[in-house]
């Protein structure tokens, strides 16, 4: 009788602790997997998955994170989200821009990898100035932006509009190396002098429309020629007052309405 009420203790014993040990996997899988969201009656998520060769979608809530890379399946990185210390400095063909770029956002790249733009912002106040940019760009192939809606804040002056800029079917990746090189010298001196040889040999990139509010707080659309110089405005100033002006290649005015 003792021999089997001990074996009966044995085995309430053994199973006691199975029983507990499979509710603290349960538990520990439930707080590290949460729940999945499904619609009625859908196939489920997991056979999907199964199939289409995906990972499993998770419900995260909420994360905090410094930066996020999106890439494809080969690796081919397609979006960067990150803050000011983290964000990519660029890259075309693959030439990474060595420098630091202290904005948050968001920056775009095509399929071969190369930077086309992106959604950036900064801004702050110290020693009681405020300082502030803005932008949506979008990058021509190989080069750089083409278009962007764009807000800048400076010295009390301040402009936002939508600009198109012409740019050379030059690859950009060839300044970059110039630029890298001169990133590398020691002397800040010769460091800047460097970049600004460098930006000089670049082929030009006249902006080509402005269609906004420029720093004279004037709301003003401006077209120009192949060199960036304006040839013709509509203009309503800070005033009020409206005007049309056709220019010539030198900036004078040669046409006014009124």
């Amino acid at each position: 009788m003792r021999r089997s009420l001990g074996r009966q203790l044995w085995f309430m014993r053994a199973y006691m602790i199975g029983t507990t040990l499979a509710l603290a996997s349960f538990a520990t899988a439930a707080f590290q997997q949460p729940a999945l969201r499904l619609a009625a009656h859908p196939e489920p998520v997991e056979g999907r998955a199964a199939r289409s060769g995906q990972a499993t979608p998770q419900n995260l809530g909420e994360i905090t994170v410094e930066r996020i890379n999106v890439v494809d399946k080969d690796g081919t990185l397609r979006m960067v989200i990150a803050d000011k210390d983290r964000m990519h400095p660029g890259v075309l063909d693959g030439k990474v821009i060595e420098r630091a770029r202290p904005v948050a956002g968001v920056i775009f790249f095509n399929d071969e990898g190369d930077e086309v733009g992106g959604l950036t912002y900064s801004g702050k106040v110290a020693n009681g100035q405020r300082t502030a940019q803005a932008g949506i760009t979008f990058d021509q192939l190989k080069q750089d932006q083409t278009i962007g809606l764009r807000y800048s804040e400076a010295n009390g002056q301040r402009t936002a509009a939508l600009e198109v800029w012409d740019r050379s079917d030059q690859p950009l990746s060839q300044l970059i190396d110039k630029l890298n090189a001169a990133n590398r010298l020691a002397d800040p001196g010769e460091r800047d002098a460097a970049i600004r040889a460098a930006r000089a040999d670049a082929p030009p990139a006249p902006r080509r429309v402005f269609v906004g509010k420029n720093a004279e707080k004037a709301a003003t659309v401006a077209l120009a020629d192949a060199n960036g110089r304006p040839r013709l405005t509509l203009t309503v100033d800070a005033a009020g007052n409206p005007r049309i002006e056709s220019l010539d290649e030198h900036g004078k005015v040669v046409q006014r309405w009124p």
